[in-house]
């Protein structure tokens, strides 16, 4: 079996030989935090020719325990997949989280997880990892069970920034408030949406900026806002400068639709419909409003695109 690889069932990895050293968690975001458990995994298995792995699960477990108020996240499962094997993950299994499995009595989670990964070697988790029926197990019932059936668990404290723990749900905090910076800190590497860009009414066009359109509508939705970015196109290496609206344009159309992220290059652009492109956030302007004309709206623009050129000089961009 070639690597690396996703599975959504156990039986799928019934070729792949070696230990199996598997990280477990729902990494939204795939933050600085999941980093550390995720990474140990991968060096345990790089250190002893194994395999490492990744149990992650779909849907969020909050759909199926208060699916009126479930968890808005961040990633959709392809986006963490393919982050997940650029940390160097083998191999990522996408379990259904399901009721038959949330049921698993706790003292008997890591028994399940032997009959159907026998090769599996460790589990790497973090310190406030809660599973099984009712959630009721922690670290010490995976300790205690990882004993009689000779597999190590190794538990990462959770990391800190600023003298508070990281988390997907303060990262979340952050996008919502347009606080990118931080949630950049935080996340480890620049926010960043990739994609096609789509025709669209030509309006930046016309007035003197034109624009790459992504549609961009995550659960968990940055601020609708202005704000300073880079993109290049899928394949290339190189960056360049850009200022972007995201969100629905309310002076122009006040009808209901779907957020898009709009980006004006600051330099020369050849990209347009079709291109597919990468967007990375790196700094908050101001928040999106409705102008009372048109002229009023293109005179900010003009504003938020002199201080996105004072970033990009300053970070030579």
């Amino acid at each position: 079996m070639q690597f690396p690889i996703c599975v959504q069932r156990f039986e799928e990895l019934s070729g792949v030989h070696g230990e199996l050293h598997l990280a477990i968690g729902v990494f939204d975001g795939v933050h600085l935090g999941h980093k550390a458990v995720i990474e140990s995994a991968v060096f345990s298995a790089r250190g002893s020719e194994g395999v490492s792995a990744v149990l992650t699960f779909d849907p969020h477990p909050s759909r199926l325990f208060r699916p009126d108020a479930a968890t808005e996240l961040m990633m959709n499962m392809p986006s963490k997949v393919a982050m997940l094997h650029q940390l160097g993950v083998d191999v990522v299994i996408c379990k259904q989280f399901d009721h038959p499995f949330a049921s698993i009595p706790a003292d008997a989670f890591l028994a399940h997880l032997k009959t159907e990964l026998p090769s599996l070697k460790s589990i790497y988790i973090g310190q406030n990892f809660r599973f099984g029926q009712k959630r009721l197990g922690d670290v010490a019932t995976l300790v205690q069970s990882g004993k009689a059936l000779g597999i190590d668990v190794f538990s990462i404290d959770r990391i800190q920034h600023n003298g508070e723990a990281i988390s997907s749900t303060r990262i979340r905090k952050e996008l919502e408030a347009g606080e990118i910076g931080p949630a950049n800190d935080l996340l480890g590497y620049n926010y960043s949406v990739s994609g096609v860009v789509v025709g669209g009414a030509k309006f930046g066009r016309e007035i003197g900026f034109p624009t790459l359109n992504l549609p961009w509508d995550p659960e968990c939705r940055p601020r609708y806002g202005v704000y300073y970015v880079r993109y290049r196109e899928i394949g290339h290496t190189a960056w360049q400068a850009g200022v972007a609206n995201y969100g629905v344009k309310p002076t122009v159309d006040d009808t209901p639709q779907s957020p898009v992220l709009e980006t004006h290059a600051l330099g020369d652009c050849s990209l347009g419909e079709g291109s597919q492109i990468e967007v990375e956030w790196l700094q908050f302007i101001r928040a999106e409003q409705k102008f009372a004309s048109i002229d009023a709206l293109v005179a900010q623009i003009s504003k938020d695109r002199e201080r996105a050129l004072e970033w990009s000089r300053a970070n030579n961009v």
